[in-house]
């Protein structure tokens, strides 16, 4: 059988090709395939909620892990702060578009898997992430508080 080439892997990611393992409520494992990240904004949910939904306008309170795909390392865990992090105003909160997008829906007791294409999380880089990065962020929905 003809073996693949050691270059760049040409398989573009779905959201199957990401395993996440634990529990809600704790750190999760995730395992980044070899694939090729797409330039498009993945949302699977690992774990449906069973509380109130995330929608545009409410105050999304989460615990979230990001995991940088070319190095596959754990840069931001609210995990390991001990404390969850609130998004307000979701669709229009100061986070990264992929957040603003990729959490409605999420309802609390939910787990969601988001993968981010550079273009919807730190574009040329920042926060200590490199130049067309995706971003790997499995988060859990804490609480959802309607919009006032």
């Amino acid at each position: 059988s003809a073996q693949p080439s050691a270059g760049a892997p040409s398989t573009p990611c779905k959201a199957d090709d990401f395993k996440v393992t634990g529990d809600f409520g704790k750190a999760p494992k995730v395992e980044i395939p070899a694939c090729k990240p797409t330039d498009e904004l993945i949302v699977k949910d690992l774990l449906q909620g069973t509380g109130a939904e995330v929608k545009a306008g409410t105050t999304a309170t989460v615990n979230y892990q990001l995991t940088t795909f070319s190095d596959k390392k754990v840069l931001d865990s609210s995990f390991e702060r001990g404390a969850p992090f609130d998004v307000e105003n979701v669709g229009q909160a100061r986070v990264i578009d992929g957040w603003n997008e990729g959490i409605v829906g999420l309802k609390e007791k939910g787990r969601r898997l988001l993968i981010v294409p550079p273009a919807k999380g730190y574009g040329q880089g920042g926060q200590g992430i490199k130049a067309n990065e995706t971003l790997v962020f499995v988060i859990d929905g804490v609480k959802v508080t309607p919009a006032a």
